[in-house]
């Protein structure tokens, strides 16, 4: 009996007391309604279907018999069965006053009862009633978990779609506070081991990260840590080396490292949890959290093909940190049909509502319900109605990447871009929606955004190059641009996989940097269209 407690719990005491009675055993209501059972209702020696007892009918009988009389236990005997019942003890005194409306252990059993059954079920009353505090407070913890990890999931959402003050009020109830600035690392676990490796996490910096899971991928732990918790200078943030540095030091080495004996937290999860791959961000403001939620999954990609499964994402400067003045009005041009618009009706999505879908589909894809919490005819909807007041075709690459930018200019504040020397008022906004790529080809060919360009492709020349164009001129679909280079499906996938390392980028997975890509080799077509001309 104490073993099955242990190891089975309600069910498996239940059912080894079914065996025992050879009948039915089950705990009901304090109104007869039947709470859990073992199983069917029992036949015993019987084989003619009439005979076969209406458990639920006799059961609600004894109940409202015993709950008459005020007794301790009940039997009753129906011909050809004895139903037996025993109010479970509560917490404190099973012989409290307001017994009457304590559940009930039910036992229906042939003719003659066997010896001992009575005394058996009196002995599994404490138990089973232990049983059952334990696995109501089991169920209550893991509604509470269930609703912590909600609400972190809706912190970061807003924190992801720069909603900052309403993210601060609602983290204020949660704990730790959130941190600022920060950085964001993204934790690919091994198998179903996320809870274990958000376990591993907590201790590793003591409690001070934001430890959310991932809405989207299944596997992933998406964590916002303090900014000093990692090492400037230290292993894997050389500022200067480009994108996605790979790790290079000791583990415990460098200043400014995390609880664990110096080493951050990111390098701590990977070194203590076999296959588990990490990709980290730059320092950035707690209002860039989405900013940085790109770099680490950028950083992540990088880091799947490396030795130590840990890669911090380099220096590398964002599109809308450069394009000036005039990419911020090139924006505000594009985007104000969508930020402007009124819905018709009280259930229909306001700007802001569309705003996050488009920036979440860009972001994710189809895996954008995921991290909506919407039905993809919701999205496919709200995605028609955004290409229909920006004037843009979303099934097109090149209006995908001018959308992303301009959202991404507006989550920019103003005071951080790149000065432009000269810059004219209105300068670049003049056009409308539809004349969006006019007007974004004048911003790609400002002196700024043509270095960001050349930054961008400098890691690939020759057939790399001619494979990323092709797969871009694909709209991103691997199996056009198979067809097109003449090769097979999985050798595309090969080849831009290679491309991921070179560029330390993730590409085949969103959030892409095929964005960046393609506005990188428009800048610089552009900026060729114009010497020539």
């Amino acid at each position: 009996m104490q073993r099955l407690a242990r190891n089975g719990g309600t069910a498996g005491l239940l059912r080894w007391l079914a065996g025992r009675a050879d009948g039915w055993a089950g705990i009901a209501g304090s109104d007869g309604t039947v709470l859990s059972a073992s199983g069917a209702a029992p036949s015993g020696p019987l084989t003619a279907p009439a005979d076969v007892p209406d458990v639920p009918r006799l059961v609600a009988e004894g109940v409202r018999a015993l709950t008459e009389r005020g007794a301790l236990a009940y039997s009753h005997d129906t011909g050809a069965h004895t139903v037996l019942l025993f109010p479970l003890p509560g917490p404190h005194d099973p012989h409290a006053e307001d017994r009457g409306a304590a559940p009930l252990l039910a036992v229906v059993t042939p003719r003659p009862v066997a010896a001992g059954l009575a005394t058996l079920l009196a002995d599994v009353l404490m138990p089973l009633s232990l049983c059952r505090e334990a696995e109501a407070v089991e169920r209550k913890r893991r509604r509470v978990d269930l609703a912590e990890s909600r609400g972190r999931e809706a912190v970061l959402h807003l924190l992801m779609t720069g909603q900052l003050s309403i993210a601060q009020q609602v983290a204020g109830a949660l704990r730790p506070r959130l941190p600022d600035p920060v950085r964001v690392c993204v934790v690919e676990c091994p198998g179903d081991s996320r809870d274990e490796v958000a376990r591993v996490c907590a201790e590793a910096d003591g409690g001070r990260s934001w430890i959310v899971r991932c809405p989207v991928y299944a596997r992933h732990l998406i964590l916002v840590m303090p900014a000093e918790g990692g090492r400037e200078g230290g292993r894997g943030t050389a500022p200067d080396s480009g994108p996605g540095s790979a790790p290079n030091g000791g583990p415990n080495g460098g200043p400014n490292g995390g609880p664990n004996g110096g080493t951050a937290t990111d390098e701590a999860v990977a070194a203590l949890v076999d296959r588990c791959v990490v990709g980290v961000s730059e320092r950035v403001p707690l209002a860039d959290t989405a900013t940085g939620y790109r770099q680490a999954f950028h950083a992540l990609a990088v880091a799947r093909e490396v030795p130590g499964r840990h890669v911090r994402f380099g220096a590398a400067p964002e599109p809308a940190l450069v394009v000036g003045t005039a990419g911020r009005q090139w924006a505000e041009a594009l985007l104000t049909p969508l930020l402007t618009h009124v819905p018709r009706r009280a259930q229909d999505p306001g700007s802001q509502e569309l705003a996050a879908t488009a920036a979440s589909w860009l972001a994710f894809s189809s895996h954008a319900t995921d991290h909506l919490k919407v039905h993809r005819n919701t999205l496919a909807a709200r995605l028609r109605l955004i290409g229909e007041l920006l004037g843009l075709d979303l099934h097109r690459l090149a209006d995908q990447a001018a959308l992303d930018l301009a959202l991404r200019i507006r989550a920019t504040p103003a005071a951080v871009c790149t000065p432009e020397a000269g810059q004219r008022d209105g300068g670049a906004a003049s056009g409308h929606a539809n004349g969006a790529a006019h007007d974004l080809d004048e911003v790609l060919r400002r002196p700024a955004v043509q270095e960001w360009a050349l930054r961008q492709l400098a890691p690939v020349a020759g057939a790399a190059e001619e494979t990323l164009r092709t797969w871009l001129r694909c709209e991103g679909r691997l199996g056009p641009t198979a067809a097109e280079l003449g090769i097979s499906v999985p050798g595309a996938r090969k080849r831009l996989t290679r491309l991921e390392t070179v560029l330390q980028r993730s590409l085949l997975r969103p959030p892409s940097a095929r964005y960046d890509l393609w506005l990188a080799l428009r800048a610089r077509a552009s900026a060729a269209a114009e010497a020539t001309s």
